[in-house]
């Protein structure tokens, strides 16, 4: 959610700094700004609206000081202003902070009670508070940090600079990340690689309940309880250029046109090409377990959620396992069955989404395996679980997830292929076919992209639309329900995903005239989904008999579908397992398109965050 920068060393802070946060716009945010030392005194900037506005406000700005803290606050307590806008100064303290204080609300009623002034609306002012009182006691920042993390309830990261240790800039995580770059006698502080890789690609990953003091030429980590931690430094293979637009007029455009590069990346060394089956290399100490489970847990949140449907379908049809598919959100409310012949399966591009770490945490408290399916090493999600299968498709800096989507696709579907080997559900031929097809699908996907013009298109006859159905059946179901949330993600059209059969149960009542439908039929090479298909050219009627429009993803050549439909997106025959793959990349387009004619925020959509780290 909140976005943080913190930086210490010898170069200009206010560059630093600004850079730091630019490379956080994709996390999402309302409010921005810096605080920097300058000898004697804290300077603090803060905006309502875009970093932009900070930087037109910093323009004629000079300072000598070399350390400072950046933030941009996507609201939880209190609204968008420039008053609740971070950083937070009280007193010897300033201080920056993701994720939520639970009972905030009753320090703030004893810090009133001693006299003290609330300024803002926000939690994070009354943290401030805490700090300084503990400053003013005399106390450092090494014996007050531990004493203020006990009082407080909740997920929490702290940047902080205290006036009486000007050298030191410190960091406190608790349920929401925090890491620290480690350059050349500089370091900085921050919620996420990317406000830092063009800097350095040398990371310390903060654990929960540890703090970190760093000065210009050392770092010291201890936990809440006072031991000292050995920094745990990793070399980040990501580039600045990986995270550059390269000519694109959005990131997500880019990241779109990336996914045949990404999808190739995660199929790469997971490969046997002794008997050509996929044998994904980290499963590691969950190979002997596989072939004695009796059920799978997905646990996710919006699209990755989407590709945990998906991955049901797979699971339960190559290996013959009943897989459930909960929202990160509900999961451990309902005190979930689990037990040791059930796999916790944990989804998320980040590996810092809340709900889906509280999903991991109340099945590690159970006793029951997990693996998670992650695109950040490092990430928490990753370094708590048991087993982590990584998508390898770089850094996604657009809010709107897409080859971070892809990527968990492909590998649920070579998690499905070795689950249905070892357990003997799958024949070894028909391993060997799917694995060969599976080498195919990066070419297919480049053919896929190369429709955008007709996508395009497209978008231009329907964009003023007010309202979209997608519907699709079967495996298509869960692209359908993507194909809606990216719509309303990024262009702020109301929108529905559907089973294409539930559609006269209920939500047909709305089709009429200014409708668009979006149908999701492609009829596969090996006919598993054909037994549908007719089903949806039924359905596809039902919405023409009420004069909806129709626009179809179907297969190359596929005359009937063409015939029901008004417009028709081609995608190649494959396989009944990449077929749902290759829909994907249509859906992703024409949501971006139509957000692009109706000049909204592509990469940075309202309301929305790319890492949502707060309940």
């Amino acid at each position: 959610m909140c976005g943080i920068i913190g930086y210490l060393g010898s170069s200009d802070s206010k560059k630093v700094l600004l850079e730091g946060l630019t490379h956080l716009e994709y996390r999402g945010y309302d409010s921005a700004g810096i605080a920097i030392r300058e000898k004697d005194r804290v300077d603090v900037f803060r905006v309502e609206g875009r970093i932009k506005s900070l930087e037109e406000k910093l323009a004629s700005k000079q300072f000598s000081g070399t350390v400072g803290i950046g933030h941009t606050r996507w609201a939880t307590h209190g609204a968008p202003s420039e008053l609740n806008a971070h950083p937070h100064r009280v007193g010897a303290i300033t201080l920056v902070h993701n994720g939520i204080i639970e009972n905030y609300s009753e320090h703030k009623d004893t810090l009133v009670g001693m006299g003290r002034k609330i300024s803002s609306e926000t939690d994070s002012e009354i943290a401030a508070h805490l700090f300084d009182l503990e400053a003013q006691a005399g106390r450092k920042l090494e014996e007050a940090i531990p004493r203020v993390m006990s009082q407080l309830r909740g997920s929490y990261a702290f940047v902080i600079m205290s006036d009486f240790e000007p050298d030191i800039l410190a960091g406190v995580r608790n349920g929401a990340p925090l890491l620290i770059g480690v350059g050349e006698k500089e370091h900085f502080l921050a919620s996420d690689i990317q406000a830092v890789l063009h800097r350095t690609n040398q990371i310390i990953f903060l654990q929960d309940g540890q703090f970190a003091l760093c000065k210009r030429d050392k770092v010291t980590i201890k936990t809440a309880e006072g031991d000292r931690v050995q920094p745990d430094i990793s070399s980040i293979d990501w580039t600045s250029e990986q995270m550059d637009k390269l000519g694109y007029p959005h990131y997500m455009l880019k990241e779109i046109f990336e996914q045949s590069q990404a999808a190739a990346n995660t199929i790469d060394g997971n490969i046997d090409h002794r008997d050509g089956i996929v044998s994904i290399r980290e499963l590691g100490s969950l190979l002997t377990l596989l072939p004695k489970l009796k059920r799978l847990c997905i646990v996710a949140c919006g699209t990755a959620r989407h590709a945990g449907i998906v991955g049901k379908y797979y699971v339960e049809r190559l290996a013959q396992m009943p897989v459930e598919v909960d929202f990160g959100s509900e999961f451990r409310y309902r005190d979930p069955i689990l037990d040791q012949e059930t796999l916790l399966i944990l989804i998320s591009q980040s590996g810092e989404t809340a709900d889906t770490l509280a999903a991991l945490r109340e099945g590690k408290r159970k006793g029951v395996p997990t693996l998670s399916i992650c695109n950040v090493r490092g990430s928490t999600l990753s370094r708590e679980s048991d087993v982590v299968l990584h998508t390898n498709a770089g850094p996604e800096i657009g809010v709107a997830s897409t080859k971070a989507f892809t990527t968990q696709l492909v590998v649920l579907y070579m998690l499905a292929i070795q689950l249905g080997k070892l357990r003997g559900t799958l024949k070894k031929d028909k391993a060997v076919e799917f694995t060969r097809e599976l080498l195919h699908l990066p070419l297919l996907i480049e053919r896929v992209l190369g429709t955008e013009p007709e996508i395009e298109a497209i978008a231009r006859k329907y964009y003023s639309r007010p309202f979209f159905f997608y519907m699709g059946r079967g495996i298509y179901y869960p692209i359908a329900l993507e194909g809606a949330l990216k719509l309303k993600e990024i262009s702020y059209i109301h929108a529905e995903g559907y089973p294409s059969g539930e559609l006269k149960h209920g939500p047909i009542a709305l089709v009429d005239t200014d409708t668009v439908t979006v149908s999701i039929a492609p009829r596969a090479s090996n006919g598993v989904v054909d037994t549908l298909f007719e089903k949806q050219i039924s359905n596809l009627l039902e919405v023409k008999a009420r004069k909806g429009s129709i626009v179809s993803i179907g297969t190359e050549g596929d005359l009937r579908l063409r015939e029901y439909s008004d417009q028709l997106i081609s995608i190649p025959r494959t396989s009944w397992g990449l077929s749902p793959i290759l829909a994907t990349m249509p859906v992703q387009l024409l949501a971006y398109h139509i957000a692009v004619l109706r000049q909204t925020d592509v990469d940075k959509p309202r309301n929305l965050a790319k890492s949502v780290t707060v309940e």
